[in-house]
């Protein structure tokens, strides 16, 4: 399996939450079935917009997790650093993002 260091985490206008791998592409991610998909113009995966009733969508970290669970689907480990760059993100979910994900040495 392939290891990428996330280069950054954030949220949308939208209020979707997005992962920019430091390296690698996902152009075929949607053949996973998962609802993450790639941004081939800003080169980050990103879950569904929240919507309209939110009891039956995922949190933004359930997004994360599947956003990663997603990447290692296609043969890559994404792993945070200390340098990634965390946009428009509340601190908790920082919080819980970083409690929860593997960390890059």
């Amino acid at each position: 399996m392939q290891i990428d260091t996330i280069k950054a985490v954030g949220v949308d206008d939208h209020g979707s939450l997005w992962v920019k791998p430091a390296t690698a592409a996902f152009p075929y991610i949607w053949r996973e079935a998962l609802e993450v998909h790639w941004d081939p113009k800003e080169e980050r995966l990103f879950g569904a917009k929240p919507r309209e009733f939110p009891d039956l969508d995922f949190t933004r970290f359930q997004w994360f997790r599947q956003i990663v669970a997603a990447a290692r689907e296609q043969g890559v480990e994404l792993v945070l650093t200390e340098t990634t760059d965390w946009s428009n993100i509340e601190p908790d979910l920082r919080k819980e993002i970083t409690a929860a994900v593997t960390k890059a040495p």
